[in-house]
């Protein structure tokens, strides 16, 4: 048994890396693993029914509830990141879907400095994390803790969805995650017996949780890492207003995410010198990369108020059938309680090219406004974002109090493609909501209410209306330090911050570019593939 405030590792979030770093870790009965969550515990019914994702994610205790700073190329509008603070972290808030990207992402991580970590390298860790419901081939693993289904239910628009995507040119796929994406279909999902399988179910079961070798904190804020020189020796953490010194024997690893992985760096010295310095913060180690190339995929919905009530809605006509659906979840686990909302989507190509530069989620409504969680208006809603953004943007501390949320800059469509590829992709949204698919459920438009008819009018479209879809990654990129172009590398291929000892970085945050897809399974990769090069160096 470890003493209560020393252990061989800290891992300093259980999101979805860290969740499954303490379980990989911990596997090993020597090792002791500290983990901490500023959250509460992951038990509310909100976060393991699926169709009550918009209770979870407008839950202020389980959501940091950011925004970033005023974007100029969005009409100055400050936009809201919600972002996981619970066990399972934005695995237990998430649609659930399932998507790893493309084959040539991971290509490309190695090409910009990160050796080891090409499609080769990373499938067998994808295959290690999945328990795959239905498909058995060389792309996925049966027996991971992972659970990685087909929806239970899919609403008859959903299927229309494919129907229409497959009317304007797009062929149908039955797995976005094989050796190709281009297509509609429906997706897979974290989901396991009609309820969410979050990185904390799939990793932090009761027999995980009972080990004697690991120690969970919830509603515990690491607020610091404890320094001795450039040696990472602990975690100060903040509980209940009380401050409280732990001490990492072997490492601390961070895994906060791409927003709180480079505060925290920064707090505790490590980050750009000049910035830190403004701040009074003493630099102990100068590395300008930390909250740098920050990347996020910015979305376009468009809508149509709907001619029934198939679509799902808070309306007077839908109570009923709320009614019989939730009792027939509570008995079986089955129907329209275990939709994740987004349940049809795909790729596509706005140049015609064999890779796609685009995604979709078809959601079967209409999807509420900010501060309007629960729509009442029956209707379709297909969602669109640009899968390569060229656009970079800065996490940076807004003070030296750790509570204070950083200053977040996407400093969305300021660069390169994006504007454009952002539109060619609305133009799309709106063919397939247009195809004779919907002729029976269409009814006017909704966002927009006057469909653009110039580039202008389009470009006018996007800067109002474009939102985030909840991907934000590489603010400590991984990376070759002193390679030629990669002077903002923070963690080497090892994920081990450059400059330090005993420290890593294990998180959505290191990747160098974002994938071209969902977010949620790469990082639970990553922690994967980190998890088996710590426990190598243990036995070592």
């Amino acid at each position: 048994m470890p003493d209560d405030n020393q252990f061989d590792f800290i891992i300093a979030g259980a999101g979805s890396a860290g969740a499954t770093l303490a379980s990989r870790l911990t596997e090993n009965p020597d090792v002791s693993v500290c983990l901490l969550e500023a959250g509460p515990k992951d038990n509310k019914a909100s976060i393991h029914t699926p169709a009550m994702i918009v209770d979870a994610v407008n839950d202020d205790t389980l959501n940091w509830h950011y925004e970033t700073a005023p974007q100029t190329a969005l009409n100055n509008r400050e936009l809201y990141w919600p972002r996981g603070k619970t066990l399972g972290g934005s695995s237990s808030i998430n649609a659930m879907i399932y998507m790893r990207g493309g084959l040539e992402d991971y290509e490309a991580w190695q090409q910009a400095g990160a050796a080891g970590w090409a499609w080769e390298d990373v499938l067998p860790f994808f295959r290690k994390s999945e328990g795959q419901q239905r498909i058995q081939d060389q792309f996925h693993g049966q027996s991971g803790p992972l659970t990685v289904s087909d929806l239970r239910h899919l609403n008859p628009l959903s299927k229309a969805f494919v129907e229409a995507g497959m009317a304007c040119g797009l062929p149908k796929n039955d797995d976005f995650n094989g050796d190709n994406r281009l297509g509609v279909g429906p997706y897979q999902v974290t989901q396991r017996d009609g309820r969410r399988c979050s990185a904390a179910v799939a990793y932090l079961g009761k027999e995980v949780q009972a080990r004697p070798n690991l120690t969970i904190m919830v509603e515990t804020l690491a607020t610091k890492i404890i320094m001795d020189g450039t040696r990472a020796v602990g975690v100060e953490v903040r509980r209940k207003g009380e401050n409280r010194d732990l001490l990492a024997k072997r490492e601390v690893i961070l895994a906060g995410g791409a927003i709180n992985s480079p505060q925290m760096l920064m707090l505790s010295g490590i980050g750009p010198a000049e910035h830190l310095t403004e701040l009074g913060i003493n630099v102990q180690i100068d590395l300008p990369g930390v909250g740098e190339n920050l990347q996020d995929h910015l979305d376009t919905s468009i809508s149509f108020t709907g001619k029934t009530s198939r679509s799902y809605a808070y309306s007077v006509q839908s109570i009923p059938k709320q009614i019989s659906e939730a009792v027939r979840y509570l008995f079986t686990r089955q129907g329209m309680l275990t939709t994740n909302a987004a349940e049809t989507g795909g790729f596509a190509s706005t140049k015609g090219e064999a890779e796609p530069d685009i995604q979709f989620h078809f959601v079967p409504a209409i999807v509420a406004p900010r501060g309007e969680p629960k729509s009442r208006q029956h209707g379709i809603t297909l969602h669109s974002y640009v899968l390569y953004p060229d656009s970079r943007g800065t996490i940076r501390l807004a003070s030296t109090d750790p509570e204070d949320h950083p200053t977040i800059d996407p400093q969305y469509l300021t660069r390169g493609h994006d504007m454009q590829t952002q539109i060619a992709g609305a133009k799309m949204s709106l063919d397939i909501l247009r195809a004779a698919a919907f002729d029976d459920e269409r009814k006017a438009p909704h966002v927009p209410q006057d469909i653009p008819q110039t580039e202008a009018q389009w470009e006018a479209f996007v800067r109002e209306k474009a939102e985030t879809l909840f991907h934000p990654i590489g603010t400590c990129k991984m990376g070759a330090m002193g390679a030629k172009g990669d002077d903002l590398a923070v963690v080497d291929n090892q994920c081990r911050v450059f400059g330090a000892k005993g420290l890593r970085v294990v998180d959505a945050s290191v990747m160098p570019r974002i994938v071209g897809g969902n977010t949620n399974a790469p990082t639970i990769m990553i922690a994967e593939k980190v998890a088996d090069l710590i426990k190598a160096s243990v036995k070592g």
